[in-house]
């Protein structure tokens, strides 16, 4: 069977009480349960971490910043690779954001996985006072003008850049990251989870993939929709001349795993009890249509379907976190049979 990689999506926000669907069972936010989750991920395999790029989220709006979290995650692992989730383009200048980027990777080993996106959040940006486009084309736009800058100051000496929203003008990035040419770059679309309807100028997004990525990632989704968002992809890797099979395929999804069914009804009535108007949980069927949920034997097939379309990566919320009882199972029953 094909290697398969397995990270962890850090729960740096409690969802308990609101409807967001990753960290059900964190009643408050915790950063020391979110730092002991990712060691233990570490102890048992996982090939990195991610932290999502928000200003406010879920309960209270309370959330850790993501570049100060991946620093200080940085300082207490040793292998797993550090991953920003949909970096938010709109929140930071992107010379400075290449100088982060370069510094974290020095820092950490070369251990960076840089995961940058055009920006969706319209009420996080307003709220802070960044200036908001509304044109999607123009914010993917936007974005790519921030990956050419930084892979300018990632691999050369005084870089000048000028595009038709951002400029640099001789900017010294020293030290460069470790790894050569770069960090490699990520860019993700939106897969069509329950619910979500923010799905931005996708054959826009899916022609920036061809030609950036060198991974693209996909949030929750089904079987059916992966299928369809890899033939769009296949077709943006034709029109720019692109090679397919160059580019990684990543899914983020969320793994509901138990050895039974006890453990299961168990894991469902602790998020009801801390969820009570969560909608995602009104039908289990289609709950297992987007996401992986159910014994080991079960986890593994639904795996396996999406390996057969060639999805490669998988980042997971764990949805019993804080409880570390599933990626525990997880780790020992499900990823040994895809290495």
């Amino acid at each position: 069977m094909v290697k398969v990689g397995f990270d962890l999506c850090v729960p740096i926000f409690s969802s308990a009480g609101d409807t967001h669907a990753r960290t059900p069972c964190y009643e408050k936010l915790d950063y020391v349960s979110c730092k002991e989750a990712v060691l233990k991920a570490e102890e048992l395999g996982f090939e990195s971490l991610w932290v999502a790029d928000h200003l406010f989220l879920g309960k209270g709006g309370a959330i850790l910043e993501c570049w100060t979290t991946l620093s200080a995650l940085a300082s207490v692992t040793k292998k797993m690779r550090l991953g920003t989730i949909h970096l938010c383009n709109v929140f930071r200048h992107p010379a400075l954001v290449a100088k982060m980027a370069a510094t974290l990777d020095f820092i950490s080993g070369g251990r960076l996985e840089f995961f940058i996106d055009a920006g969706w959040a319209e009420g996080e940006a307003k709220a802070y006072g960044f200036p908001w486009e509304s044109d999607p084309s123009i914010r993917i736009q936007r974005m790519e003008e921030a990956i050419e800058i930084a892979r300018l100051m990632w691999t050369q000496g005084k870089p000048s850049y000028r595009g038709k929203y951002y400029s640099i003008e001789e900017a010294i990035c020293e030290p460069k990251p470790l790894q050569k040419p770069h960090p490699p770059i990520w860019i993700g679309t939106f897969g069509g989870e329950i619910g979500l309807n923010i799905v931005p100028s996708e054959e826009l997004m899916m022609k920036a993939v061809a030609k950036y990525a060198n991974v693209w990632n996909n949030t929750p989704a089904s079987v059916e929709v992966c299928k369809l968002k890899l033939e769009s992809l296949r077709k943006a890797c034709s029109e720019v001349g692109r090679c397919y099979d160059d580019i990684g395929k990543s899914l983020e999804t969320e793994v509901m795993i138990a050895k039974d069914k006890d453990g299961l009804r168990r894991i469902q009535e602790r998020i009801h009890e801390l969820n009570p108007k969560k909608r995602f949980y009104a039908s289990e069927e289609s709950y297992r249509k987007f996401y992986i949920v159910g014994n080991p034997e079960e986890c593994i097939e639904r795996i396996g379907e999406y390996v057969d379309l060639g999805i490669n990566r998988f980042m997971i919320w764990f949805l019993d976190l804080p409880s570390t009882k599933g990626m525990e199972i997880f780790s020992e029953m499900v990823m040994s049979e895809f290495r």
